[in-house]
């Protein structure tokens, strides 16, 4: 699930390992990277361009093909980073597990940890790659939709734990989208990501098994479906048995919808 940069260091350039980028599409942002690194568009070409929201899943045929495009075989070793540590990398983690890909891993602390170590860099540049063999087998349980946690509601069966700011969540702070309410969704339970993180690294297992103490199933949102799967990723640290999911409109599915209803 995680990768240690002392690992990545040792393994930088063994013939199956990929080293994907998964910040998000900031060029003053991008000027290091990891040697060999690829850069995973999440909000460009890994994004479901007819949603209305944002960072929705592909479908599987895109998502195949854009994985191609990148040089992605079966039997890659992925390892995802992102310049935050851990942020956007989950996320990406996340979807290649949705798609049936089983190796890959977030680099624990991302490039903030890899330059903290002294590991070598290289200025931003486009690597190209011949065209990969992946194949994309979608499990459809990795998210859900705004139906199911509409049902959940009544039901109860689940918890809802959102990974946003207290502030956020509580409606006394404003979400970073314009026009957007702030709040939470009925019943749902607090957990902002940031307690899940100690100085951009994951805390350990023992540490995260405090947070998922319960034996009901889990689904997890956010503001737009990405830190959700921080969240999701420590509970697998945890190794917690629940049965898992993503709510992948998240929070602003959730308030444009009911928005639109009033």
């Amino acid at each position: 699930m995680i990768k240690s940069v002392e690992w990545l260091n040792e393994h930088l350039y063994d013939e199956w390992v990929v080293i994907l980028d998964a910040r998000l599409p900031d060029k003053k942002e991008r000027k290091t990277q990891i040697p060999g690194t690829r850069f995973f568009d999440l909000k460009g070409s890994f994004s479901d361009a007819d949603s209305q929201y944002p960072n929705m899943m592909p479908n599987k045929d895109q998502f195949e093909a854009e994985a191609r495009n990148l040089g992605i075989n079966e039997n890659s070793i992925i390892i995802v980073y992102d310049n935050l540590g851990i942020y956007t990398s989950a996320r990406v983690w996340y979807m290649f597990r949705s798609m049936g890909h089983q190796e890959v891993y977030v680099l624990d602390g991302g490039l903030p940890e890899w330059i903290y170590k002294g590991y070598q860099t290289e200025a931003v540049q486009n690597h190209k790659n011949a065209k990969g063999n992946f194949i994309a087998d979608f499990n459809a349980d990795y998210f859900c939709n705004i139906d199911t946690v509409e049902e959940n509601i009544e039901s109860e069966e689940a918890i809802l734990l959102d990974a946003r700011s207290s502030g956020r969540f509580e409606g006394s702070a404003p979400e970073p989208r314009a026009d957007l309410q702030s709040g939470n969704i009925p019943g749902s339970v607090s957990l902002p990501y940031t307690e899940v993180l100690e100085n951009g690294k994951f805390k350990s297992r023992n540490q995260l098994e405090h947070f998922f103490q319960h034996n009901k199933p889990v689904i997890f949102s956010c503001g737009s479906g990405i830190t959700a799967c921080i969240l999701l990723l420590a509970s697998e640290i945890a190794q917690t048995p629940q049965k898992k999911t993503v709510f992948d409109g998240s929070w602003t599915e959730w308030a444009m919808k009911k928005r639109l209803m009033h």
